[in-house]
């Protein structure tokens, strides 16, 4: 359990569930710096005005800048408003394709994005992190990862690569007293498929998946506004579990902590489906060791 108080670097915040952990952080009397890029002539700190009003500070970040810009930036925040206690790799977009639609531009865009931003990001505040013998790392993930949904490649593909490499990074910083946890979000009441929003922007798109694209474009717009999770209670279990306190109290943050109702149950069919497959095929692909 965490009795003093926090300091919180959140990316991602001018809507969603990043908003949402920040309204739950500051609700917890702890400090939230958020962050947001510049959008339609409106800069990132104009569009966390009502953030700001609630007590949060607040700073231009664009997950789209090259490595060392957003190195400098993490240094920025660090000196004006570190130490920093949790990072919370928040910020992310969806976009739709299929995988023979994909661009090598297209799919290296959303994987800055959604992952090797994060990871930039993380990199340039381990070392205060160590220096300090404190830290914690949340990285968003998405139980889009545990089954299959056409076109949403671009999404869960640097979501997966999420899965990957924050194992082994848990493991590197332990002896530096430093967390580290994916959170598994099921399906949010956000605007994440809202109109407009998600879409296949994709420049290069074949006639033969045109009625697939389609059909998945328009189901995640009668998905829109109907997902189980609540945003606000969402967060505010988030907060709770990186405290150790409330109704996560006893409880250690682990590596992957679901988030949602929906996400049990999803990972739950996930993993009964895969131990089915290896159980029909270990007494035939197990015959390889060396006689």
């Amino acid at each position: 359990m965490t009795e003093h108080q926090l300091t919180w670097l959140v990316t991602g915040c001018s809507s969603g569930l990043g908003e949402a952990l920040v309204r739950a952080i500051l609700a917890k009397g702890d400090k939230a710096i958020a962050t947001a890029r510049g959008s339609k002539g409106i800069s990132g700190t104009e569009r966390l005005s009502t953030l700001i009003e609630a007590g949060a500070a607040v700073y231009e970040l664009d997950m789209a800048s090259p490595e060392e810009e957003l190195k400098r930036q993490a240094q920025d925040i660090w000196d004006k408003y570190g130490p920093i206690d949790v990072l919370v790799n928040n910020a992310g977009y969806i976009d739709m394709s299929t995988f023979e639609e994909m661009t090598e531009d297209f799919l290296l865009n959303a994987l800055r994005i959604n992952a090797l931003s994060p990871f930039t990001l993380t990199r340039a505040l381990l070392p205060h992190m160590r220096a300090r013998k404190t830290g914690t790392i949340l990285f968003s993930g998405s139980v889009g990862t545990y089954y299959g949904v056409p076109c949403a490649g671009p999404y869960v593909g640097p979501k997966g690569l999420i899965e990957a490499m924050a194992p082994p990074l848990a493991m590197e910083v332990a002896p530096f007293n430093i967390r580290v946890s994916i959170l598994t979000y099921g399906h949010f009441r956000t605007q994440v498929m809202a109109p407009g929003v998600m879409q296949n922007r994709n420049p290069s798109q074949l006639k033969d998946y045109e009625q697939m694209n389609q059909e998945v474009y328009e189901g995640c717009l009668g998905w829109n506004g109907n997902q189980p999770g609540d945003p606000r209670k969402g967060a505010e279990l988030v907060v709770e579990a990186v405290r150790g306190e409330g109704r996560c109290q006893g409880l250690e943050l682990p590596l992957r902590l679901p988030v949602g109702s929906d996400t049990f149950g999803i990972v739950r069919n996930s993993r009964d489906e895969l131990m089915k497959v290896w159980g029909e095929w270990e007494g035939v692909m197990s015959k390889t060791d060396v006689e």
